[in-house]
């Protein structure tokens, strides 16, 4: 398992592929990369996201350590970027190994569905019209419900 918080870019082939060699008694690979979105009115200056180092680091190892416990995982990796970053950038990288792809594929919705809505990062819109922080949206929350037992 990784997890890593870092300002710089990273490569996504490169990731997933040094992610992919590192397992050997999987069947399945899934990654998924989150990228800055515009807003619906075109005016995003940029976003930067913050957060307390050692806190987010260890939330996200967390969230991980519950993926690779309740699904047959080999491996998981989680990158999340914090600073400034423009429209079209990558903001984050989830990839879960499994034997089988229905592991695979669940766990890297549930990593995603917690780091959207329990990853400790701030996230500030800054556009032409502004500044504002990103709210928490309530089908977010509402993802969760799907995974509780």
């Amino acid at each position: 398992m990784e997890v890593r918080v870092q300002e710089e870019p990273f490569d996504l082939g490169l990731e997933s592929v040094v992610f992919a060699n590192k397992t050997s008694a999987s069947g399945a690979v899934v990654t998924f990369t989150g990228v800055v979105r515009d807003t619906p009115e075109g005016t995003l200056d940029y976003m930067d996201i913050e957060h307390y180092p050692g806190m987010t680091e260890a939330a996200l190892r967390q969230i991980a350590q519950d993926a690779l416990t309740k699904w047959s995982l080999e491996d998981a990796t989680i990158i999340h970027r914090f600073g400034k970053m423009h429209a079209g950038e990558m903001i984050m990288m989830v990839a879960t190994a499994a034997r089988h792809r229905k592991d695979a594929f669940e766990a890297a919705e549930y990593l995603m569905d917690f780091l959207k809505s329990r990853a400790p990062f701030w996230k500030k819109e800054v556009s032409k019209n502004g500044a504002s922080w990103v709210a928490a949206r309530d089908e977010d929350e509402t993802a969760l419900t799907r995974w509780q037992e």
